[in-house]
């Protein structure tokens, strides 16, 4: 908001708000700093920072509102998502026929209003407003969602009363979670978790609520609370939802639907287990459809992505992924399976649940409960005349024992397995009791992943200080990433760490946290002649990965430092998921 210093000098003096001994002391300084006066005035607390922008607002002719004590109906504030009001402190507050009155700190944000427009297509009308209106505003962005339903949760309460406590018998279970109150609550559970690109949903009972989170980007966010006593019926329709037992609350359950939104087929993994206040529920959203990814989207590259490409065209073998849960393993294994699914093969799966669907692969989802397990379900695969076999966890010496066989008598198995790095793979299935000349003949590579959160493209560059060279080089190897910029030519070949660009989060109104998305960093660690003999010597995971690392191998948080400087991430963001 421009106003000339002697329009502003004018003003305030008229008012009786300044001197004009402090305002030309201020004006002085505003030029010694390259600031506007404005800023300086509010630092040494000669003008309140709402009551400035009030004097710029009567000035430009804007109007002032304040929102103290305003209800803003929940269909209006929902217009501008809660992370763009929260970051760009705009608030749409009313709502009249084609325009859309919006609350700002800054009537000059042009980007922020620009993005509104273009998402709501109504006309925006600009208006000044406090601090002290923003942030009543905001808080009733989670009291929205909740107040929105609150006709819902009122008729739950009802029905409640009616069909009695939550040890209501399995009829009035059923009955409870056909009812529209708990459809209602349930779809719109969904819907919303959908539309903020959560991966996970969990509902926690408490003491005396029941708490809803979401997990974006790999991070969990508080949602909403809803009622303790709704608790019963969204139970109950989630698991009916998932074909579960209604009656079976003692028990840990799992299940599986799916949904239609926006035109995009999701599909959520249910899992239910008792705790002390009663059943939590954790569901995962599956978008269905995986085809068309490919390993350099990902995030494979360099001498790992050529390795990769190598253990694929193997017609035998064993390639595993490693990683612990929600490391986007699966993901890895599907898009190997997509790129290797041919019409010259027939590709079979034993998983556990099945997590998408793939067309032309034989799928089958183990049932430990009436004794189908990894164990059984891959002796039957390989009575299937499958080519390619995915295993999708290798749990036990069992499993595992199949598996090599299966990598052994012609066939090529992928699997996922739980450790920490690539190289601690081989010593826990030696753990396993697989024995060490069987592990060599099969083993073709095996890759360790995390996920990183991306950056938006909005991100801010910068170079690393001299305090900072030396603690990343304390941190890892930092030559070795270095030379793989240098070999992949994505920075000159005289690039040292001085020269070589990293980026900070440049959070905007269409990126309200600087992020968005999320990519792999990866090791990728080729069983080679050398890696053979530690294997046949019983070497511990260090050795190995030290012999891995020799021949050229990135460890994670090497690769993270790679992609950190191609302004995919943030070291931060890379040392934040290697150290959890």
């Amino acid at each position: 908001m421009y106003i000339s210093d002697t329009h502003l000098k004018s003003f305030l003096a008229d008012a009786g708000l300044i001197s004009n001994k402090d305002f030309e002391a201020a004006e002085r300084e505003a030029k010694e700093r390259g600031k506007p006066i404005g800023d300086i005035l509010i630092a040494e607390n000669k003008i309140g920072e709402d009551e400035l922008r009030r004097t710029y607002a009567y000035i430009l002719g804007i109007p002032f509102v304040s929102l103290a004590g305003q209800q803003i109906p929940f269909e209006t504030l929902s217009l501008i998502p809660e992370p763009v009001a929260r970051h760009n402190s705009i608030i749409a507050y009313s709502h009249k026929d084609e325009q859309l009155e919006v609350a700002m700190l800054d009537t000059d944000d042009l980007a922020a209003i620009d993005f509104i427009k273009k998402k709501t297509h109504l006309k925006i009308l600009p208006r000044l407003t406090d601090a002290a209106s923003v942030k009543l505003a905001l808080k009733q962005y989670q009291r929205g969602l909740k107040d929105n339903l609150g006709d819902v949760i009122k008729r739950e309460t009802d029905a409640l009363a009616k069909t009695g406590s939550a040890d209501a018998k399995q009829e009035d279970l059923r009955q409870m979670a056909e009812g529209v109150s708990a459809v209602r609550i349930v779809d719109t559970l969904l819907r919303h978790a959908n539309a903020q690109n959560a991966s996970d949903i969990h509902i926690e009972p408490l003491e005396e609520s029941l708490l809803i989170r979401y997990r974006i980007d790999g991070i969990l966010h508080d949602a909403m609370e809803l009622p303790k006593h709704a608790a019963p019926a969204i139970t109950a329709r989630i698991k009916v939802l998932g074909n579960m037992r209604l009656d079976e609350k003692r028990l840990p359950q799992d299940g599986r639907f799916g949904v239609e939104a926006g035109g995009e087929k999701i599909s959520f993994r249910v899992s239910i287990l008792p705790t002390y206040y009663g059943e939590k529920i954790v569901m995962r959203l599956l978008r269905d459809n995986v085809a068309g990814f490919s390993l350099e989207a990902l995030g494979f590259h360099g001498s790992g992505l050529e390795q990769m490409h190598g253990a694929m065209k193997q017609t035998t073998g064993l390639i595993l992924t490693t990683g612990p849960t929600g490391a986007g393993k699966s993901t890895t294994l599907y898009t190997i399976l997509d790129l290797l699914n041919t019409p010259d093969v027939n590709i079979s799966t034993v998983e556990d649940p099945i997590e998408y669907q793939m067309k032309r692969v034989n799928q089958t989802q183990v049932r430990p409960d009436i004794g189908f397990t990894f164990a059984n379900g891959l002796r039957s695969l390989v009575r299937q005349d499958p080519d390619i076999i995915m295993v999708g966890e290798i749990r036990d010496k069992e499993t595992a024992s199949l598996a090599i066989n299966a990598a052994l008598t012609g066939h090529l198995v992928l699997s996922t397995l739980h450790t920490n790095s690539a190289a601690g793979a081989i010593p826990r299935l030696l753990d396993m009791g697989i024995e060490p000349f069987l592990l060599v003949s099969t083993l073709r590579v095996v890759i360790g992943q995390r996920l990183v959160r991306m950056l938006c493209p909005s991100h801010e560059k910068y170079e690393l200080s001299r305090d900072e060279q030396t603690q990343l080089e304390s941190t890892l190897d930092a030559g070795v990433v270095l030379k793989a910029l240098k070999d992949e030519k994505i920075v000159a070949a005289n690039a040292t760490w001085k020269t070589v660009p990293f980026y900070k989060p440049g959070p905007t109104a269409e990126c309200p946290e600087g992020y968005a998305g999320r990519r792999g960093i990866y090791e990728v660690l080729p069983v080679t002649a050398t890696i053979k003999e530690h294997v046949m010597k019983n070497a511990t995971a260090d050795e190995i990965e030290k012999q891995a690392r020799s021949e050229g191998m990135l460890t994670m948080i090497e690769d993270g430092i790679f992609k950190a400087s191609q302004g995919v991430t943030t070291i931060e963001e890379v040392l934040r998921v290697i150290t959890e």
